[in-house]
Formats: C-alpha cells, sequence, structure tokens
C-alpha cells in the first residue's frame, strides 16, 4: 500500500509541476501576443502617418515649386514651344503591292 501511495504521489507531483509549466508558458506567450497586437497597431498608425505626409509632399503645387526652384523649370509657353510636323509615310513598294 505504501509503494501505491509514493507512486501516486509521485505522479500528481508531476503532473502539478506540469501544470504550472503549461501555464507559464500560456501566460508568457499570452504577453508575447499582446505585445506584438500593441506593435503591430503602432506600425498602423505610423504607415498611415506616412501616407498623408506622402499625400502632403506629391501636391501639384508643391511639386511644380521645387521643380521651378530646384530645377531650373518654367511654364511652356508659346513662345518657347517649337511644333513638330509630321511627314506622310512613304509608300513602299511591298505595301503597294499589297494593296
Amino acid at each position: 500500500m505504501t509503494r501505491l501511495s509514493i507512486v501516486l504521489l509521485a505522479a500528481v507531483l508531476v503532473t502539478a509541476i506540469y501544470l504550472v509549466r503549461v501555464q507559464y508558458e500560456s501566460r508568457r506567450l499570452v504577453t508575447e501576443l499582446d505585445r506584438a497586437t500593441v506593435l503591430a497597431h503602432r506600425l498602423e498608425v505610423e504607415k498611415s502617418s506616412l501616407e498623408v505626409e506622402k499625400q502632403a509632399q506629391a501636391t501639384s503645387l508643391r511639386v511644380e515649386q521645387i521643380a521651378q526652384q530646384r530645377l531650373g523649370m518654367r511654364m511652356p509657353t508659346p513662345a518657347i514651344t517649337e511644333y513638330v510636323t509630321a511627314k506622310a509615310p512613304v509608300a513602299t513598294a511591298s505595301q503597294e503591292a499589297a494593296r
């Protein structure tokens, strides 16, 4: 009877230690999941703010100002516009034979 009691006591102790370990691991994983969720939320907020900043930087007025100031570009006027006329394509003998 004593042997059976010792075996059962050992089984209860092993089970209790295993249960404590599993609970600890579970709590650790939940904490890690919470941290990852908070980080994901922060990254999403940062992404949104960067997209807003990107849209603000890409406005046509800002692009036009940078083109004028940094690149020395100017708006086209009829005085500086050159018009190119396209000549009619010359028909080759093979094209005329195909007609």
